[in-house]
């Protein structure tokens, strides 16, 4: 079994390499004998047909389950996994425990997020968060920004993220992926985005990958794919444009007056009643007749 990119010579030099990567959870196989090479550097968009398949490519390497050649900077992401690996997808944001009450800087004392205090407060700028923001007080979009911040305080290699900006604003999603960008070309690590939604993407991938049912149709780098099918460089919406343009007024105007950043979701009334008995009962008190 080859576990090494010095046994694979089509590895040399990739960050992400299988050439025959076949998974299921139980039941019929959602990858069929995928074949992917992904350059170290790259900024690669996989692309999903049909809509909501492409994070089951990312999950894999993250959690380890695949005993398929799947090599990471080189190793077999199984049996010998590589350090540097960084994987968010969309269920931290909705998992019972991130909604109890606790301080983001709470979290970030426990993602040891004071060794990197330059990244630290790069991060905490570009995605507008307050590390007194108490967790099941904020947003879904403020919660999935915090599990941003709290993925990427530490530098990885190899980036896996499904479908991580669903809950942005595009100001935010614009920032995260600049961010992104300047990881990749500065310290030349690789991320893989897997994705169906592509408005504001622009020119910010490397590459694109087509994912359709379990099978990569075409990795193809990103300035070929747009002279072939003879399109600008650069079509994002231009509503998209616009709107992107009032976000970034409207967070000078919160800097230069002193307002927070962001809005916290304080707890009402309304959250104590959630319970249907709870509700009732303060209904009919309130309206006896």
């Amino acid at each position: 079994m080859t576990t090494d990119a010095t046994q694979n010579p089509a590895a040399a030099g990739a960050a992400i390499h299988t050439n025959s990567l076949t998974f299921s959870y139980g039941g019929p196989n959602i990858l069929r004998g995928l074949k992917l090479t992904v350059p170290k550097g790259a900024r690669c968009l996989l692309g999903t047909v049909p809509a909501g398949g492409g994070g089951r490519l990312s999950r894999r390497f993250d959690l380890r389950l695949v005993r398929d050649e799947v090599l990471v900077n080189g190793q077999h992401a199984y049996f010998n996994t590589p350090d540097g690996i960084t994987y968010l997808g969309p269920e931290w944001v909705q998992n019972p425990v991130t909604k109890r009450d606790v301080k983001v800087s709470t979290l970030l004392e426990s993602h040891s997020a004071a060794d990197y205090p330059e990244r630290l407060a790069a991060l905490m700028h570009l995605l507008e968060i307050d590390p007194t923001w108490r967790t099941h007080e904020i947003s879904d979009g403020q919660r999935r920004r915090v599990q941003l911040l709290l993925g990427l305080i530490r530098p990885f290699d190899v980036a896996l993220l499904d479908e991580v900006t669903v809950d942005l604003d595009v100001l935010a999603r614009r920032n995260l992926l600049d961010f992104l960008r300047r990881e990749c070309e500065e310290r030349g690590c690789t991320v893989v985005y897997c994705t169906h939604i592509f408005d504001g993407m622009g020119n910010w991938p490397t590459h694109v990958a087509h994912l359709r049912h379990g099978e990569i149709m075409s990795m193809t780098p990103f300035d070929q794919l747009i002279a072939e099918a003879n399109l600008p460089p650069s079509f994002d919406s231009p509503l998209l444009q616009i709107v992107e343009k009032w976000l970034v007024e409207d967070r000078k105007y919160r800097e230069a007056n002193g307002l927070a950043d962001g809005e916290v979701r304080h707890k009402t009334k309304w959250d104590e009643l959630k319970d249907g008995d709870k509700f009732y009962t303060h209904y009919l008190q309130a309206n006896p007749n």
